[in-house]
């Protein structure tokens, strides 16, 4: 049964990714697949290397932002480990989706004695700030495109009531399973709330960093270096050097919501990407090239880098 889940969860995204490719392939005709060819072909790669330039900035912010939530923990781990670590987790994330923040927690465990509970506490602590600011970038997107993104999202459906119920329902459900569970003695109980206790550590560090300026500092310099990478292969493609602000951050956005949806975004990213820039005007087969032009710069940047570090991880620490 749990191999049986452990290979759906491979599965599942990555079909989803090959329905995308193959939804991409049916909407084009022969001539529209020779015209997004002949954009990737003609595209101006030193805007696309410059789009992986700033991909890499971002994961080496990252690893440093990661040693502030650390430190209060007792732990200051090496920078190149930290780096190693963030990289290893985005190349992991490619073939089995939320694998990389287990991996990065395992490796500093591995070579920098760093519990794997609090070191992925403080993984999950990263996240949270950084779904903080995607909803910030979301609700900038909808007060530059409200409509774009509200039929995206599926806003207009939504219903608000059946919503609120099953949020206080799974709170009431909540509340008890903890009470349960608090006032349980068993061995396994112990070994969970031991487990989940270093975890919980390991989020709220973020509350005795103290270099709390440094880490917003690195926030958005992380986010900045993401809008620009994707900002900067517009100038890649003739047809969509025109693009404003206004038609890149829904597209970042929605771009950004699908990469979770499979391995690394495998097929849906460039769709979703195609769909946001065709409502602004840019032709169906521009707005594919564009997405598969920046899918993948950063896949194969992350590719790269990610099978480097994986030997790169134990040969920086091989005394241990």
């Amino acid at each position: 049964m749990k191999k049986a889940v452990s290979l759906s969860k491979k599965i599942i995204p990555l079909f989803i990714g090959v329905f995308f490719i193959y939804l991409s392939y049916q909407n084009t005709t022969p001539e529209d697949r020779q015209n997004i060819f002949k954009y990737i072909k003609n595209a101006d790669y030193r805007f696309v290397f410059l789009s992986a330039f700033f991909g890499i900035l971002s994961h080496l912010s990252r690893a440093v932002r990661w040693k502030y939530l650390l430190a209060p923990l007792g732990y200051r781990p090496k920078t190149i480990n930290s780096i190693l670590a963030v990289i290893i987790g985005y190349f992991s994330n490619l073939g089995i989706p939320r694998s990389g923040e287990l991996l990065r927690a395992t490796a500093m465990d591995r070579y920098e004695n760093i519990p794997f509970q609090k070191g992925f506490g403080t993984v999950i602590a990263e996240r949270v700030v950084d779904l903080i600011l995607l909803l910030l970038c979301i609700l900038l997107a909808l007060g530059l495109q409200y409509d774009l993104i509200a039929e995206y999202l599926n806003l207009k459906g939504l219903n608000f009531f059946q919503t609120g119920l099953s949020l206080i329902i799974l709170a009431i459900v909540f509340f008890f399973c903890r009470k349960f569970f608090l006032q349980s003695t068993h061995p396994i109980t112990e070994k969970i709330k031991k487990f989940l206790q270093g975890i919980w550590e390991g989020m709220i560090s973020i509350k005795y960093m103290k270099n709390k300026g440094l880490f917003i500092a690195h926030t958005l310099f992380i986010w900045t270096m993401y809008v620009l990478m994707f900002w900067i292969i517009k100038f890649s493609i003739p047809e969509t050097v025109g693009l404003g602000i206004n038609a890149l951050i829904p597209a970042f956005v929605v771009g950004g919501l699908s990469i979770s949806a499979t391995n690394g975004g495998i097929g849906i990213y460039p769709y979703s990407v195609s769909l946001v820039l065709i409502a602004f005007g840019i032709s169906r087969e521009s707005g594919l090239a564009f997405g598969w032009i920046m899918w993948t710069c950063q896949t194969l940047m992350l590719l790269t880098f990610g099978a480097m570090a994986f030997f790169a991880l134990p040969l920086v620490n091989r005394q241990k």
